[in-house]
């Protein structure tokens, strides 16, 4: 689970810094999206290496999903028979809700594809003009798109946070202080990445890019 999950934050983050380039302008941001499309040319026709890449991260997204299953069963079957009372545990919110905000991601994922990949549910949803495809999604007047990518962002966050840190134990962490470390560090990558994510529609609210 560790290692699925550590595949789909390194895409996270070059999905982030690709879309960061809407800043520089339409003219950039629609060269880079067809840029994406001619990776590995002309080893590789035109869009394979998008559709490899696409390959991977679902075997990631099934992996992840088989392991978080597994783990869970194990946890219930460690205990077959149910606390007569069980205590209260001390936990973070994203430890707790770890499973539900898998599920709000999942549909979020669901979501951004029909709108940004196909286009299918894009107000303008013409392909090679990415600016003007993000600029009509996030739209004053789409501010329910825009509060439903904030809310599945924040979870991503979230998400985020509680998995890094618990990797990290995975790899064999277990010291107090590397604890601390390990709390800290993903606490400000979990917020790098929601702020790099949540910059875009909000620019494109306030005007800033439109």
């Amino acid at each position: 689970m560790a290692v699925t999950g550590l595949l789909l934050v390194g895409f996270l983050y070059a999905h982030m810094i690709g879309n960061l380039k809407i800043f520089f302008g339409a003219e950039t941001f629609d060269h880079y999206a067809h840029w994406l499309r001619t990776i590995g040319t002309p080893l590789l026709p035109e869009a394979w290496y998008l559709w490899i890449q696409r390959a991977v991260l679902t075997v990631a997204v099934l992996g992840h999903i088989v392991a978080a299953t597994i783990l869970a069963r194990r946890a219930r079957q460690a205990r077959p028979v149910k606390y007569a009372h069980r205590p209260k545990v001390q936990g973070s919110y994203a430890a707790r809700t770890m499973r539900w905000g898998g599920v709000i991601i999942l549909l979020f994922v669901i979501y951004h594809i029909l709108d940004l990949t196909t286009g299918t549910l894009n107000p303008n949803g013409v392909a090679g003009e990415a600016y003007a495809n993000v600029a009509a999604d996030f739209a004053p007047s789409r501010w329910y798109v825009t509060l439903f990518y904030t809310l599945s962002i924040v979870a991503v966050g979230f998400h985020l946070r509680h998995g890094l840190w618990s990797a990290v134990r995975t790899f064999g962490q277990q010291s107090p202080r590397g604890e601390l470390y390990a709390r800290a560090t993903a606490l400000v990558l979990s917020l790098v990445l929601v702020v790099g994510y949540l910059s875009v529609p909000f620019a494109v609210l306030v005007g800033l890019v439109d």
